[in-house]
């Protein structure tokens, strides 16, 4: 019975100012809804990636350039330019006698360019990669082939389309033996890679892309002679330890190092990466949660505002109540109660309409074709309920704390 007065009180008094009560609800509810949405996008994000890097395979292990320490990323992944790696050791980690765990292995450089065919033109990103990579990547071709060792070597110009940019160039053609203009320079198309389905944002999926030998996508289109990056498949994922280790050594062999605190390289299995993209991400998350945090102290900016005018205008009741018994403390739990109450109603409208607006963005993301779970977790309506509720009775002490202070007579005396 103790608090159920000041919740009968606080709620008449918020009905008798509804559009005010209304405009004070409203900073919290835009504050609530960012929170949840902003949480269910970064979980469903980070959920998508995760899934998509697991789905490369567990027994891949990348080589990349330029050294890092085993939490952090390697410089090439901060888009620094490293020109460490050469085809000489994708050629040394291919060797069975140096590297008996390594089943193949396939070297990489990745770009964007200006990709035609008889007036259709579009920027797309195209991969230059050797032979191995049918192998490397489990690829399937659905018609057509894929180019051998020779055409890798002697700066054939094919290429191999993924589905999606198939039909974006060709429509309904078969783009088999037909030219497309990559950079202005022509390329013969000789295969289509089966659907593999979206890989998710930022990573290049194999249905968008065009695929074109390696020494040819280096001389012909890049001007370079490093690689991007290696990727090794190893026989076995219970050898991936001993495997990254004797990569290293070969690695170190081959750039003349001695000392393993001056590697040019680093080494990643899939199970690093995949911690590390979930750091990376988690990161990105705690930051927008911060971005949506500000705008819930922003409500609470205003609770506080609409309770000191509230305040202000009740000093008479304020000053009747008082001179009828109530102690300080019930004047305290009264406008405490009422800041919550804002709060509270406004946390619950901000978390159906945040979860209802992250649905929508599921059902959106997923007609596109993305694998994008709908996540809002207990956890992330749980905390936000809690900050809600907290911001209502932190923003709502001082008003609390003036209204307990007025003078009974000096309340009595005002007009």
């Amino acid at each position: 019975m103790l608090l159920l007065n000041p919740i009968k009180i606080s709620y008449k008094n918020l009905m008798a100012a509804k559009f005010r009560s209304f405009l004070t609800i409203l900073g919290v509810i835009i504050g609530v809804g960012a929170v949840i949405l902003i949480m269910a996008i970064g979980q469903s994000a980070q959920a998508l990636i995760l899934d998509q890097i697991s789905g490369i395979g567990s027994n891949l292990i990348g080589i990349l350039p330029g050294s890092s320490d085993e939490k952090g990323p390697p410089a090439a992944v901060m888009g620094i330019a490293i020109t460490t790696l050469k085809y000489d050791d994708l050629e040394a980690l291919r060797d069975s006698r140096k590297a008996p765990e390594v089943e193949d292995a396939a070297g990489y450089v990745l770009g964007t360019a200006s990709v035609s065919h008889e007036g259709t033109a579009m920027n797309l990103s195209f991969t230059g990669t050797t032979a191995s990579y049918i192998n490397v990547e489990d690829a399937e071709i659905e018609r057509g082939r894929f180019f051998t060792e020779d055409e890798e070597t002697n700066l054939s110009r094919i290429a191999v389309l993924g589905s999606g940019s198939a039909r974006d160039l060709f429509g309904d053609i078969d783009p088999l033996g037909r030219t497309i203009k990559i950079k202005d320079k022509n390329f013969t198309v000789v295969g289509i890679f089966k659907k593999r389905g979206s890989t998710g944002f930022g990573f290049a999926s194999q249905d968008d892309s065009v695929v074109i030998p390696l020494r040819t996508a280096q001389k012909t289109i890049l001007g370079i002679d490093h690689l991007g990056y290696i990727r090794t498949k190893i026989k076995n994922e219970n050898l991936t330890e001993s495997a990254k280790e004797n990569i290293k050594i070969i690695l170190r062999n081959q750039h003349n190092i001695n000392n393993p605190a001056d590697d040019d390289f680093s080494v990643r299995d899939q199970a690093t990466a995949i911690n590390l993209i979930k750091n990376v991400t988690d990161i990105l998350r705690y930051f927008l949660l911060a971005i949506g945090t500000i705008a819930l102290i922003v409500g609470g900016v205003g609770i506080m505002n609409i309770m000191l005018i509230a305040v202000n205008q009740r000093i008479r009741e304020v000053g009747l109540r008082k001179a009828l018994g109530a102690r300080d403390e019930d004047l305290l739990l009264q406008f405490l109660v009422e800041s919550a109450t804002i709060s509270f109603w406004g946390g619950a409208i901000g978390i159906i309409l945040g979860s209802s607006f992250a649905f929508i963005i599921s059902l959106i993301v997923q007609s596109l074709g993305y694998i994008w779970p709908f996540l809002v977790s207990f956890q992330s309506i749980s905390i936000a309920a809690l900050v809600s509720i907290s911001i209502g009775i932190l923003f709502g002490i001082y008003p609390a704390q003036k209204a307990a202070r007025i003078s009974p007579i000096e309340a009595l005396r005002h007009e």
